[in-house]
């Protein structure tokens, strides 16, 4: 079973892979997002008018990536051996969120878009 995690990796904090090939520096949490205008056309039926599909796309372009929403992901510098940082997203899939800080990463609730939600709540004791 994959660890919970509880806590949000601290900014600026350096950390192996977890191949060991490279390290990153961590810039900060995000949410990953998936790009729904980058489906394969017209493959995707994502709405029907009447008897035939309808390949306009509808709802919100980018929507968060459901395979890494219970899954940390970080805005990351990595840090190769001999090559210039390259600034990136990493999702640590084999790490899980616990409950409350999932609810924190990837809120559906309107007070989640406030300016001033930008840390997680502290984890319960």
């Amino acid at each position: 079973m994959a660890p919970q995690v509880d806590t949000v990796l601290a900014s600026g904090s350096e950390h192996p892979s977890p191949g060991g090939q490279y390290s990153y520096r961590v810039l900060g949490p995000c949410c990953r997002l998936f790009d729904r205008e980058e489906l394969p056309w017209p493959c995707c039926r994502l709405a029907w008018r009447s008897k035939e599909p309808s390949w306009r796309r509808v709802g919100r372009r980018f929507v968060p990536d459901l395979a890494a929403r219970r899954c940390p992901s970080y805005a990351v510098e990595l840090l190769q051996p001999g090559a210039r940082p390259t600034r990136t997203v990493l999702t640590l899939f084999p790490q899980r969120l616990a409950p409350a800080l999932q609810e924190w990463w990837y809120s559906k609730l309107p007070g989640s878009l406030e300016a001033g939600n930008l840390a997680p709540p502290p984890p319960a004791a």
